[in-house]
């Protein structure tokens, strides 16, 4: 599909790798609307910078980890931008916590916001466009392959991500194509700097970061590629290789 002039929405697109995913997408040409939670100023500032780039761009706020939201969210878009051809969900939490610690309250976060909205967002999207053409990319993790210890709630969320995506792309198959990037070390997390990023790589056969040029390249490739879907390409340096 040619993406120039389409209308894609990504979720969780205020800031950090969102925000890459965002600004990949207006530099070739795709209007863009942005979802946001609770990043308020850091969504106006994004779309500040996509509507720099020659691009229509606004900002939406929403709390898809209640279920009405995310139907509610796209028909905001629908009827502020219009329908949008290109889906990217990248909203998502992720907060350490093991099989005797984790809470309902953790479980419920995890599964409701990485999983059940982009869920219920695929499912609105596909409603939207009977005839196609669509693309959704699904925004998951190297760990959703790798039983860890460490994440329990986040890694399943992020697994059923991936079944989702295999899903979908049989079922509204072949007027939209569905498939995911599974991300690995890209920024250090909140609180931590780029030391704490470098020692994190040094176990991945790259032995490096993931760059963002790299993101968009591979983002705009399942997007532009109708021949695949239900893909998952790992952006990781390799790390699903050698389990962390």
């Amino acid at each position: 599909m040619e993406v120039r002039g389409h209308l894609a929405l990504v979720t969780g697109g205020a800031h950090r790798v969102g925000r890459m995913l965002v600004l990949a997408l207006a530099r070739a040409g795709v209007h863009v609307a942005v979802h946001y939670g609770r990043s308020e100023a850091a969504a106006h500032e994004t779309v500040a910078q996509a509507r720099a780039l020659g691009v229509q761009a606004a900002a939406f706020q929403a709390d898809l980890t209640q279920a009405p939201a995310a139907t509610a969210l796209f028909h905001q878009v629908q009827a502020t931008l219009g329908t949008p051809r290109i889906l990217v969900n990248s909203a998502a939490v992720f907060v350490p916590g093991r099989v005797r610690d984790t809470t309902v309250d953790d479980w419920d976060l995890h599964l409701n916001l990485n999983l059940r909205a982009a869920f219920l967002l695929t499912q609105v999207f596909a409603q939207a466009l009977p005839t196609g053409p669509g693309k959704v990319v699904n925004i998951t993790d190297w760990r959703a392959v790798y039983p860890g210890q460490k994440y329990l709630a986040y890694t399943i969320s992020k697994a059923g991500l991936i079944t989702l995506t295999h899903m979908a792309a049989r079922e509204l198959a072949p007027t939209i194509q569905v498939n995911a990037l599974a991300l690995g070390a890209v920024l250090p997390p909140p609180g931590h700097d780029a030391a704490y990023l470098e020692r994190l790589v040094r176990r991945t056969p790259a032995r490096r970061a993931i760059r963002e040029e790299e993101i968009a390249e591979a983002l705009l490739f399942l997007l532009r590629n109708d021949a695949v879907t239900g893909e998952v390409l790992f952006l990781d340096g390799g790390a699903h290789l050698v389990h962390g």
